[in-house]
């Protein structure tokens, strides 16, 4: 027996609680030839330590079904990120000491791959990148792990993803918009946000943006509670929520003014707002950084690192711009925590800075991507309204009173953000922030209002701002199919049990409508 076949005949030992023997071949599949990278617990700015890569190993660890106990021992369960045509990240917060490892395939319970095992430090983010995977396919995947000493091995649920679409494939995303925890009973109601998750889980989408104010900081800096402690602890409260999607669909996420993720908030020092939100962010929801896949914000923020605020991808036929005015603007765009919101700014003062104006320009002129998609918390990163703004300042030129003032105030800028969205083909542009459904067109690109996913009160907050398009109260998601002939929107309601009428029921599809590629 040659060495190869005796290394063959020990990978077929399996353990699973006691140990025993199964089939393990070394196929020709290019699962067995990819490669895991495990990054470390994450206990601040950065990684406490570098990657590890290993060749994957073929599984060691078998099929043996939910562990009932598996919640009690996460903080906050898996959670997938980044997803790109042949990697993805998996994202987990142990309670306790954790030994944890993944088993994946294309096969529902038949795992072709497992990452090497890996110590987990209670209460620290660990994440951990599958790489070498096959693109536009459906994987399927469970979480394992065991307390230190323990001989036996237990496994959370088995969950799915999806590598990148291929052109010509039709698949489904979602949006969200300004969840806002922290306004209890005003704006935000648990149990809805979770009847809202689970109307998204059956849609199965490949991924999930949420357009900001989830993560919202403002009473911990009122209170003078701030810590990066306590900002942790928003973000991982958001997680209870997120993840019950998260496990299936990865997450994006769009900067908001309420988390605080914003140059005016920098002071020099690792102690500040933005410092927190930024390094929060990054340990428990990573974000696309520019890798070849991804294009992005390039420039690191001090203390903070790379801020992952601005961000681009393809995926089957769609061109996803996510784009960001608050890491960018020197002074205040929308408020300060607990200051008078009275008081008047320059509006030509917001900006997306030269850098990332460069950086959409290029990214929408360059893709020939039949759709292309922009999401932002807001057209003007403050105000109300949608189209209503659209012409004015940065993104639409002129000045309040009616006069050009673009060339002026932009020297070098070639065309104000919508006009350059036009002569572009962006099909539509997402926004939040004003906490209803609202949908509007100008110029051939489609504005939409995304609607709050658990406002109890099924309102219709700040209608008034907007004086054309259809608008819609609360409660629910966005629903973006794609296709090669179009792409339907659809706004799918969310109601609590005792809130259903005749007409209205949960999960009912309450307004549709389709895009044409462009």
């Amino acid at each position: 027996m040659n060495e190869k076949k005796i290394f063959i005949l020990f990978c077929c030992i399996l353990v699973v609680g006691t140990v025993f023997l199964a089939g393990c071949s070394q196929k020709e599949d290019r699962d067995l030839q990819a490669t895991t990278t495990i990054t470390t617990p994450f206990t601040g700015g950065s990684p406490s330590g570098g990657p590890i890569t290993q060749s994957c190993i073929a599984p060691t660890m078998g099929n043996t079904g939910e562990t009932p106990d598996f919640g009690s021992h996460f903080t906050a369960t898996g959670l997938l990120t980044r997803p790109t045509s042949s990697s993805i990240i998996v994202s987990m917060v142990p309670k306790v000491p954790l030994e944890v490892c993944l088993l994946y395939g294309r096969l529902p319970g038949n795992y072709t791959c497992q990452t090497p095992a890996v110590p987990a430090t209670a209460g620290s983010a660990l994440n951990i990148t599958i790489t070498g995977l096959l693109p536009d396919t459906e994987y399927y995947y469970r979480v394992f792990y065991r307390e230190p000493g323990i001989p036996g091995y237990q496994s959370g649920a088995e969950h799915t993803f999806h590598t990148q679409r291929s052109s010509g494939s039709t698949f489904t995303f979602g949006i969200q918009a300004d969840s806002h925890p922290e306004r209890e009973k005003q704006m935000f109601n648990s149990a809805l946000y979770d009847q809202t998750m689970d109307n998204v889980a059956k849609d199965q989408p490949d991924f999930y943006l949420s357009l900001g104010d989830d993560f919202s900081i403002d009473n911990l800096i009122e209170k003078d509670q701030l810590s990066q402690a306590s900002v942790d602890a928003v973000y991982l409260n958001q997680r209870n929520y997120l993840g019950l999607i998260g496990s299936d669909s990865p997450i994006f996420l769009v900067n908001g003014n309420h988390e605080e993720g914003a140059r005016y908030m920098l002071d020099g020092t690792p102690d500040n707002p933005a410092v927190y939100a930024g390094t929060s962010r990054m340990k428990f929801f990573p974000q696309p950084v520019p890798d070849g896949f991804y294009t992005g914000d390039p420039d690191p923020v001090e203390y903070v690192g790379l801020p992952r605020d601005y961000y681009a991808w393809t995926w089957g036929d769609a061109l996803f711009v996510v784009i960001d005015p608050y890491w960018h603007t020197p002074g205040i765009v929308d408020h300060v925590p607990g200051e008078d919101t009275t008081i008047k700014r320059d509006p030509w003062a917001t900006t997306l800075g030269d850098a990332q104006y460069q950086w959409f320009k290029k990214t929408i002129e360059e893709s020939d991507a039949p759709y292309k998609f922009v999401f932002a918390h807001h057209v003007q990163g403050t105000g109300r309204g949608g189209i209503e703004n659209a012409g004015l300042y940065e993104w639409g030129g002129n000045s309040q009173n009616g006069g050009w003032e673009f060339d002026t105030k932009r020297p070098g800028w070639e065309f104000p953000l919508h006009q350059l969205m036009v002569e572009n083909g962006v099909t539509a542009v997402f926004q939040g922030h004003d906490h209803l459904f609202v949908r509007q067109e100008l110029d051939g690109v489609t504005y939409q209002e995304v609607p709050l996913p658990a406002d109890p009160n099924y309102s219709m907050f700040n209608a008034n701002a907007y004086r054309s398009g259809t608008e819609l109260p609360n409660s629910g998601y966005i629903r973006v199919t794609v296709s090669p002939r179009n792409a339907t929107v659809d706004y799918v309601k969310s109601y609590l049990p005792g809130k259903e009428t005749a007409s209205e029921k949960n999960g009912k599809v309450v307004y549709s409508y389709t895009l044409a590629p462009r």
